[in-house]
């Protein structure tokens, strides 16, 4: 029987290169590519495939973030062999909790070596639901978790045919609109690479940054007054050049008297 596989990775290169690597191998019938993590439990939903090759470090909802997803949506979960580039103690908790993973760049011999732990695992219809859930426990430790805060969050922001790397505190808000979403800052706006707004808040820190709006997200840091709107809603107004209003919908008016103990 073949292994039904899908290969995510939000870099085409990476990609390109599992895809041919895999083509070696006549027991795996690759049946879909993802670029991202939303596209991820999209598409283990639709094919329910045996094996996944994740990325572990996605913008928006990474690697993890898709296990957590299938999790609570219960969907069957595949077997998941991580590709990653985490350190040593990461490394650990992969071995200790036999699911596999792969080193960026990827080695024929290695995927191999995986592929030959993921067909047994499958064959034997071994579950992986009781070892990532430990997994991702480990991997929430302080010695792993601080030094994924310690980075600050940039952001890439496509403006007079320029690429701007920006830090997400000094995002104002964004907005979409047709499909693209607008990072506003205090000096500029532009286009985001991110496709959705999903996407973009689940990269940022739920404290600071929130979506007041379908189509908003904003930096309540840069809230700079909060008008009270028609049937018992608020408009927002920041503190950017164009004091832009942002509209709360009546779903959010409850977390916004909490987040700013009106």
């Amino acid at each position: 029987m073949p292994i039904n596989t899908v290969i995510v990775d939000d870099e085409r290169p990476a990609r390109d290169e599992l895809l041919y690597l895999l083509k070696g191998f006549p027991e795996v019938n690759v049946v879909a590519l993802g670029k991202n993590g939303l596209e991820a439990v999209t598409l283990i939903k639709e094919h329910e495939p045996d094996l996944v090759f994740l990325d572990v470090q996605m913008p928006g909802l990474d690697g993890f973030g898709v296990i957590k997803k299938l999790l609570e949506r219960k969907l069957r979960v595949p077997q998941i062999v991580f590709a990653t580039a985490f350190d040593n103690y990461a490394i650990q908790a992969f071995d200790v909790n036999a699911v596999d993973y792969v080193l960026k760049p990827f080695d024929k011999a290695r995927i191999a070596k995986a592929l030959q732990r993921a067909k047994k695992m499958v064959d034997a219809h071994t579950s992986p639901v009781e070892r990532l859930e430990t997994l991702m426990g480990q991997l929430t430790l302080p010695s792993a978790a601080s030094a994924k805060s310690a980075q600050p969050v940039k952001l890439l922001v496509k403006a007079q045919e320029r690429m701007f790397l920006v830090d997400a505190d000094d995002m104002i808000y964004s907005s979409i609109q047709d499909g693209t979403i607008t990072i506003f800052t205090r000096d500029f706006e532009g286009v985001s690479n991110y496709r959705t707004i999903e996407e973009l808040s689940a990269s940022l820190d739920a404290d600071r940054f929130w979506r007041a709006h379908r189509s908003y997200l904003v930096n309540i840091n840069h809230i700079k007054e909060v008008v009270p709107w028609f049937k018992s809603s608020y408009m927002l107004k920041m503190n950017d050049k164009r004091a832009s209003e942002i509209p709360v919908s009546r779903a959010q008016t409850k977390r916004l008297r909490e987040l700013l103990k009106l």
